[in-house]
């Protein structure tokens, strides 16, 4: 390693997650003071879903995105192509999302990284004064979900996840009848997510490449060489960056799911499953099914196939609520219930109205921007957020804990006050990862 390379490394370790550190109270980005307020926004991660929050954060009244942040330099050119079609102020591309942070007329930060960087990135904006909308699934282990918990409490600010069919008019209207009793007593409830992706192959190691800031995408990931099959996207399927299908996919159809039964962490967790489609370098299950109990005598099951696309209920994701009066099928803008005869007596499609005030689009991006506009009216006018981290968590949490009884081939008993694991040290260590030294998220 030559004395420059060494010298970056050393200061970009140094500083790591301790910017903590640096934003005193004083310090921090005041709120937009009314609903006319002009919200300046930075974007992290350019890649897949950070397009999608260009496109919904500029399609806020009075918003303007002030930076783009990524460590690809081809990321930040797409990105400011993406910027240039919805709005015509130029943002700043940076590939330190850090020096966002020091803007004090910056107002919120919107992520779109790995999941390694969720949690942590997080804290980092929170500490600076900023509100964030993160992209599920918020935490790359239970603990980071923790410390975000830890974090919105000390720093007084908002954190929306992306779970976004919590704003959907549709799943609204629909939890609500469920919760009213249009099912009867909802004691079961099951999500799916099926696909038909293709292997990763074997990677090999390879130098960094040219366009590539590789320690800044490692940040509090302990360090690996570079491997060519890991970037873009593959990370997912790595327990070391990634969780998996299960908190890539399931999140949203098992937060549909716990959101419409109620309760917030289980008491007894299973999960069944692992790489059978192909040989690579795929680490997490491409096949799972984990089940949940808890202790109002309900449960829910999820069933993921990352590699066999056959639909479940026709459908190639969705979730199911069972009780004693029948049942709801839930699919993103759409909904039906079936009474106990299996008849259908009611079906919302995408573009149906279901109520005076709200109409479901026909497309995913334009409901997606509900959530977005919900997180900008949490900023300027107080609204009540439709995913705090406060309930979002749980939702993560859950999926967390299937993971883990994955990866140690057991049941897991858990404590249904925090979700924490019981009477399992091996399964205990999975609460949290180790991090690079120097990088380790601190509230």
């Amino acid at each position: 390693m030559n004395r420059r390379k060494f010298i970056h490394q050393s200061v970009v370790a140094g500083i790591g997650l301790g910017l903590l550190h640096r934003f005193s109270p004083s310090a921090r980005a005041a709120a937009p003071a009314s609903a006319n307020s002009r919200l300046r926004v930075a974007i992290a991660g350019l890649n897949s879903r950070g397009i999608a929050l260009i496109q919904c954060f500029a399609s806020l009244p009075n918003t303007e995105i002030a930076y783009l942040c990524d460590v690809d330099d081809r990321a930040l050119a797409k990105g400011l192509a993406a910027t240039a079609k919805v709005q015509t102020s130029v943002p700043k591309t940076i590939k330190d999302f850090r020096r966002a942070l020091e803007d004090k007329d910056v107002d919120a930060l919107g992520i779109a990284t790995p999941d390694h960087w969720h949690a942590p990135m997080t804290i980092m904006a929170l500490a600076a004064g900023k509100h964030v909308y993160v992209e599920k699934p918020c935490s790359h282990n239970p603990h980071e979900g923790e410390l975000l918990l830890q974090a919105v409490a000390k720093y007084g600010r908002l954190v929306q996840m992306g779970n976004q069919r919590r704003s959907f008019p549709a799943m609204q209207e629909a939890i609500a009848q469920i919760h009213a009793g249009a099912i009867g007593r909802a004691y079961f409830a099951r999500g799916w997510y099926t696909n038909a992706r293709p292997s990763i192959g074997r990677g090999k190691l390879a130098p960094v490449p040219a366009w590539l800031d590789y320690e800044l995408w490692q940040g509090p990931a302990p360090r690996r060489p570079f491997n060519d099959n890991v970037i873009h996207y593959k990370w997912h399927w790595h327990w070391h960056w990634g969780t998996g299908e299960a908190l890539n996919n399931g999140t949203h159809e098992m937060d549909v799911c716990r959101w419409a039964l109620g309760g917030t962490h289980p008491t007894k967790v299973t999960s069944s499953g692992g790489r059978y489609h192909y040989q690579d370098d795929w680490e997490t299950p491409d096949t799972q099914v984990i089940g949940w109990e808890y202790a109002d005598g309900k449960s829910m099951s999820w069933e993921g196939r990352s590699c066999n696309s056959y639909p479940i209920e026709g459908r190639s994701r969705g979730a199911m609520v069972h009780g004693t009066e029948g049942s709801a099928l839930l699919d993103g803008e759409y909904y039906a219930f079936y009474d106990p005869k299996n008849k259908l007596i009611k079906e919302v499609k995408p573009g149906s109205a279901v109520d005076s005030t709200n109409t479901l689009s026909s497309t995913g991006l334009e409901a997606d921007k509900a959530h977005f506009r919900n997180f900008a009216d949490a900023i300027r006018e107080g609204a009540k957020l439709t995913s705090p981290i406060s309930e979002a968590n749980p939702s993560v949490t859950m999926l967390h804990l299937g993971n883990i009884a994955a990866r140690v081939g057991r049941t897991l008993q858990c404590d249904p006050t925090n979700g924490r694991i019981q009477h399992d040290a091996e399964a205990a260590k999975l609460w949290r990862r180790d991090y690079e030294p120097g990088w380790e998220p601190k509230v």
